[in-house]
């Protein structure tokens, strides 16, 4: 009776490595399956990162060029009267030659001085109000040649590039053209009182004017 309990017992031990074997088995061939499964599910996306990914309505902050429908307005260099040169917010101030609009700003402060209130009616301009102008000057003068001789072809406006402005009122400009040189600011077209440059340097003379009706 005791030698049959004892190779009972025997039998039982020995059928245990057994199934210990075949539980790491199990064990690892699972591990390896959720391993498998983790790899192919996409990476988690938090809500704020995909909205940072989201292309901005209002174009990019790199100054690209406007892409909403409609008139030309405030994204384009359209300014409110009496704009300031120290109005920044604004595109058409804030997308001008940072040495041109330090310049004018100097200028405005010191015709201040003098009891004179200037303002910047135009200062950048995107391609697309640059043409938008263009073409009221074509059907105000008749034809595209006499346009030309008073609103710029964008490809050569300087006002696209940042380096032109328009001061207002006519106080202003009789200022400037006889103190801006100043601050480097020239007057360069003979037809148009209102449109300056940085055309020398402080203190510098100014070159003679260009006459964009010859």
């Amino acid at each position: 009776m005791l030698t049959s309990r004892i190779r009972h017992r025997e039998r039982r031990l020995s059928i245990l490595p057994g199934f210990a074997i075949v539980a790491a088995v199990v064990g690892l061939t699972m591990a390896a399956c959720s391993a498998v499964s983790a790899q192919n599910e996409p990476p988690a996306t938090s809500t704020s990162t995909a909205k940072s990914d989201r292309p901005s309505k209002g174009g990019s902050s790199t100054g690209a060029a406007p892409t909403h429908k409609g008139p030309p307005n405030a994204e384009d260099g359209v300014l409110p009267d009496h704009t300031s040169a120290f109005d920044t917010d604004l595109p058409g101030i804030a997308k001008l030659d940072p040495a041109l609009r330090k310049a004018v700003q100097e200028a405005e402060t010191a015709m201040q001085a003098d009891g004179i209130r200037m303002q910047v009616t135009t200062g950048w301009r995107s391609r697309k109000y640059q043409e938008e102008l263009l073409q009221k000057a074509i059907v105000k003068y008749g034809s595209r040649k006499k346009a030309l001789e008073y609103v710029a072809d964008p490809s050569k406006s300087h006002h696209i590039t940042g380096h032109a402005v328009d001061i207002g009122p006519t106080a202003a400009d009789d200022w400037l053209q006889r103190k801006g040189n100043r601050y480097g600011l020239c007057r360069t077209y003979t037809n148009e009182i209102w449109h300056f440059e940085l055309a020398t340097t402080p203190g510098g003379t100014c070159p003679p004017m260009t006459d964009p009706t010859r």
